[in-house]
């Protein structure tokens, strides 16, 4: 499957957080979120997905499990199953996030 990145819409979730839905399989799916600064992704977790995220562009205050760090473009971190994480946009920024199983629940 090829995807073209201009081509697919956008899903607002927040004021200042906008979504992506960029590739998925049935068993792995890959995400785009748009920050503006201020921006949060609430502390969560889940019960069935892994999670890697990778910082795009711009910096963020990531907690993870026990752990609190600022990560900026190059940084990712990994949230295991049932592992609370959040995120807040230091300044306008993008994250790539990539779950398996897919997150049936963003498709619809």
């Amino acid at each position: 499957m090829i995807t073209i990145n201009k081509e697919i819409e956008l899903n607002q979730l927040e004021e200042k957080v906008v979504r992506k839905i960029l590739v998925n399989g049935e068993s792995l799916m890959m995400v785009e979120v748009y920050f503006k600064k201020g921006g949060i992704g609430q502390v969560h977790s889940h019960e069935e997905h892994e999670q890697v995220s990778y910082v795009v562009g711009g910096s963020f205050e990531i907690s993870c499990d026990d752990e609190k760090k600022v990560l900026k473009s190059g940084d990712s971190f990994y949230a295991d199953k049932n592992v609370e994480h959040g995120v807040k946009a230091l300044e306008d920024g993008v994250i790539l996030d990539i779950f398996t199983p897919i997150r049936e629940d963003f498709l619809e």
